[in-house]
């Protein structure tokens, strides 16, 4: 059986809900997630503007304003749901992970 659209996120999803905590525009998002992960994950062009079309249509977030070509967005509620929801969903792995192999949580 199929899982629902954006029952689990992406890390490229995760972090683009995460950028939208305030208001920004795409190009803000592709310099904002190599920022916040150290380069870890970059997020195309491609991409981006296709989950955000997305994240929109699923009123995950909103279009906050518009200047010819440039969009801005902002996170809603049902957006900082999910995001929440993915949060605890990695917390729960991680303590599994700690669980299992026996390592302490890091203070």
């Amino acid at each position: 059986m199929p899982r629902a659209k954006f029952q689990t996120l992406t890390e490229q999803m995760f972090y683009i809900l995460l950028c939208l905590s305030q208001e920004c525009c795409g190009i803000d998002i592709m310099d904002q997630v190599p920022a916040m992960t150290r380069g870890r994950v970059r997020v195309g062009s491609g991409t981006l503007y296709n989950l955000l079309e997305q994240f929109v249509q699923a009123e995950m977030i909103r279009e906050t304003r518009a200047e010819g070509r440039k969009r801005s967005y902002i996170l809603t509620e049902k957006g900082r749901e999910a995001l929440e929801e993915e949060y605890r969903r990695l917390c729960t792995q991680t303590a599994d992970y700690r669980r299992i192999f026996g390592e302490e949580a890091p203070q």
